[in-house]
C-alpha cells in the first residue's frame, strides 16, 4: 500500500507533467526556445519531442542551460543549437524552487542556476512551471538562497554572506567535497530568511566580483504555468502583461 508521503509526491509529479505539457503548448515552429535545469523543465521534453515527431515543430531549435537537459533533447531527436548560434531567444522554459505574488523566483537547487540565467535574459519571454506548492508570500520562507561563488574568492564571499545575515552553508557531495558547478564553481545556500526587498539583495550579490551568479530571478518571468489540485493557471506577474 502506497504511504500518504508517496501518494503526495505522485501528486506533484503529475502536477510537474501538467505545467509543463501546458509550457510545451507555447513552442511554436520555427522559434528559438531555452531549457532550464529544473525537473519541471525536463519534464516539457517528451512532450516536445512528441510535437516535433507530429511535425509541429519545423525549425525549431533549442539552447540548453545544462548538459543532462541537452543529452534529453537530443534523446528525443529534438536539434540543440547555443547561445552562439541564437542570442536571442523567443521563449525560455524553466521550473522554480519558490515564487512570490510578484512572480520573482529562487532557483538553483539543481546547481545551474548561472546558466539558467543567462537562458532566461536571453529570452523574450521567460516561462516559469511550478507545482502550486512552490507559490510563498515571500521569497527565502520556504528556500534557501543558492549563491554561486568563484573559489578563489570563497572565504571573503562567505564572510560577506555572513555579514549580510545570509548565514551561508556550502553545498556539499556525498562524499563531503563541495559540490562544483558545471563552471567549476561552488554553491553556498544562505538562508536569509523572508526577504523584504529581492531586488535590493540581488544588486548587492551582483556587486560582488567573486560572487559569479545567485538564485534571485527578480523581474524576469513574464508568465507563471501553475498546477495544482483545481487545474492549471497561468498567471501574468503584475508589470509583465
Amino acid at each position: 500500500m502506497a504511504s500518504h508521503d508517496d501518494a503526495a509526491h505522485e501528486e506533484v509529479t503529475r502536477a510537474k507533467r501538467a505545467a509543463a505539457g501546458r509550457a510545451a503548448a507555447l513552442v511554436g515552429p520555427g522559434m528559438a526556445v531555452g531549457l532550464g535545469h529544473g525537473s519541471t523543465a525536463v519534464a516539457a521534453v517528451p512532450v516536445l519531442g512528441q510535437r516535433a515527431r507530429r511535425g509541429e515543430l519545423v525549425g525549431t531549435v533549442f539552447v540548453a542551460a545544462a548538459h543532462f537537459m541537452a543529452e534529453a533533447l537530443r534523446r528525443e531527436g529534438l536539434p540543440v543549437g547555443s547561445l552562439d548560434d541564437t542570442p536571442r531567444l523567443d521563449l525560455a522554459i524553466d521550473g522554480a524552487d519558490e515564487i512570490d505574488p510578484q512572480g520573482n523566483c529562487i532557483k538553483g537547487g539543481g546547481g545551474a542556476l548561472l546558466y539558467e540565467k543567462i537562458v532566461a535574459q536571453a529570452a523574450t519571454r521567460l516561462v516559469i512551471v511550478a507545482d502550486a506548492g512552490k507559490l510563498s508570500p515571500r521569497l527565502g520562507t520556504r528556500h534557501a538562497l543558492p549563491v554561486e561563488i568563484t573559489p578563489f574568492a570563497l572565504r571573503p564571499e562567505l564572510a560577506f554572506l555572513a555579514a549580510i545575515g545570509g548565514r551561508p552553508a556550502l553545498r556539499l557531495r556525498p562524499d563531503g567535497d563541495p559540490m562544483r558547478t558545471e563552471r567549476g564553481n561552488v554553491i553556498a545556500d544562505c538562508a536569509f530568511g523572508p526577504l523584504a526587498d529581492p531586488a535590493g539583495l540581488a544588486a548587492s550579490l551582483d556587486a560582488r566580483a567573486g560572487i559569479a551568479g545567485h538564485g534571485l530571478f527578480v523581474g524576469l518571468a513574464g508568465l507563471l504555468v501553475v498546477a495544482g489540485p483545481d487545474g492549471i493557471r497561468e498567471i501574468v506577474p503584475p508589470g509583465r502583461g
